[in-house]
């Protein structure tokens, strides 16, 4: 039995990748012709005049909008309270879907789209996005090419900046055609969550646990990382398998997962997969199970039925772990960004804040290149500056970023759910 779900696992994150990297083949053609030797990007990495824009991309369709949004709002929020001004500079903000309707999600044609937008406009200075690692995946490459800075609030798919255990072959060598890095993020990476998840289950009294993800890039990710977090903790996997996305019924998996009895199952997942059904059949199948879910999960769309979320009778079984901390882990300087935020927009969804912080580690960036809005704009030079970003002090709290694009964080949040909300419980350093 378990050889054959960790087989469907595999073949599933297969797939995903798979669909991934022919997204990213497509792009590379929509693309070229907008500047595809290092002459034409060196000359266009100067931005003439005094307008620079910043393109916002997230999902604004499906039950990820919520999340989407509240990392749109955290970063004109960022924007606003500097004036949308660096010195002689204006900053101008565009936000942009990833999202259709017809796949009620990120897509990777808008995507695409996104982020040809961005290499075709001559005031581009820098990109904030993705919220989905497999949108990250597609708009990296293009965005290379055209040197343009980009800082995601939340991709955390390991391959997108290392080859470390949990990569896939080829990553993260295929994302960057020039070479050079250009993104960045301002959240761990899926090895920081995976660990924090075994610590959690553990603490917890898990001795074996089953693995369920979407097969989405960020599922498979979660899930890959968690196989091999769990191994070297000597945590038992009891299985691993990728289920079927947004389908009509999981009993018959909910069944079959009893029979095998594991004491936990962690589903890594977005809520556009079937999470919320899923969660409600596996808890009514294994009245004992702990429930365990990844980052994508931890928004309203899934712990809150007035949204469409997981009935209340499932809550105090369900933990969930998200990068973003409660409010008492972090620095003053977040209290105050949370209080900005909720007088504005109203109660913040977690992501909120990493919107608010891509977009003001980008801000910082072009400050630092510019000398304060007092000379030129170069692309590379705000590049530059954004990887030589050492002991920032933050709304996230204090950290670094390293030549590859990634925080030194190594703090998770873990969350419970009372009421259909979301209540912090404790912070795991990874």
């Amino acid at each position: 039995m378990r050889l054959a779900t960790a087989s469907k696992g595999a073949m599933g994150r297969a797939v995903a990748v798979a669909a991934m990297v022919a997204a990213v083949l497509l792009l590379g053609l929509v693309v070229a012709g907008c500047g595809s030797s290092s002459g034409q990007t060196l000359a266009a990495s100067r931005i003439r005049g005094r307008t620079l824009t910043i393109y916002v991309s997230a999902p604004l369709l499906g039950r990820s909008s919520v999340t989407g949004q509240a990392v749109v709002s955290g970063a004109r929020l960022a924007l606003d309270q500097v004036g949308a001004r660096i010195g002689e500079y204006r900053i101008a903000f565009k936000s942009l879907d990833d999202a259709t309707a017809t796949r009620g999600g990120w897509d990777p044609g808008q995507t695409t789209t996104n982020a040809r937008l961005a290499v075709l406009d001559p005031t581009t200075i820098g990109y904030v996005g993705e919220v989905d690692s497999g949108a990250s995946a597609i708009s990296i490459p293009p965005l290379n090419r055209a040197g343009i800075p980009q800082v995601s609030p939340t991709s955390a798919a390991v391959g997108l900046t290392s080859d470390a255990l949990g990569a896939f072959p080829g990553e993260p060598q295929k994302y960057y055609p020039t070479g050079i890095r250009t993104f960045a993020r301002v959240v761990p990476d899926d090895r920081i969550q995976a660990i924090a998840q075994v610590r959690v289950q553990q603490s917890m009294g898990c001795k074996s646990t089953y693995v369920l993800d979407d097969g989405e890039v960020d599922g498979a990710d979660a899930a890959r990382s968690f196989e091999v977090a769990a191994q070297a903790a000597h945590l038992q996997l009891a299985g691993v398998v990728t289920f079927v996305r947004d389908a009509t019924s999981y009993t018959s998996l909910a069944a079959g997962l009893a029979k095998i009895a594991p004491d936990c199952v962690l589903i890594a997942a977005d809520t556009e997969s079937g999470a919320v059904l899923l969660t409600a059949q596996i808890a009514a199948a294994m009245p004992q199970v702990k429930i365990f879910g990844t980052a994508d999960l931890a928004e309203s769309t899934y712990s809150d039925p007035e949204q469409g979320g997981i009935p209340r009778w499932v809550d105090s079984r369900v933990v969930l772990t998200s990068p973003t901390l409660g409010l008492s882990a972090y620095p003053p300087s977040a209290r105050a960004f949370n209080a900005a935020y909720e007088r504005r927009y109203g109660p913040p969804q977690l992501a909120a804040i990493n919107g608010y912080e891509a977009m003001s580690l980008l801000l910082s960036a072009i400050e630092g290149a510019t000398h304060h809005g007092t000379r030129p704009a170069v692309r590379s030079e705000v590049r530059a500056a954004l990887f030589a970003t050492e002991d920032r002090r933050s709304v996230v709290g204090e950290y670094s970023i390293n030549r590859d694009g990634d925080t030194n964080l190594r703090r998770y949040g873990v969350w419970t759910i009372v009421n259909g909300g979301l209540t912090f419980w404790q912070v795991i350093d990874a």
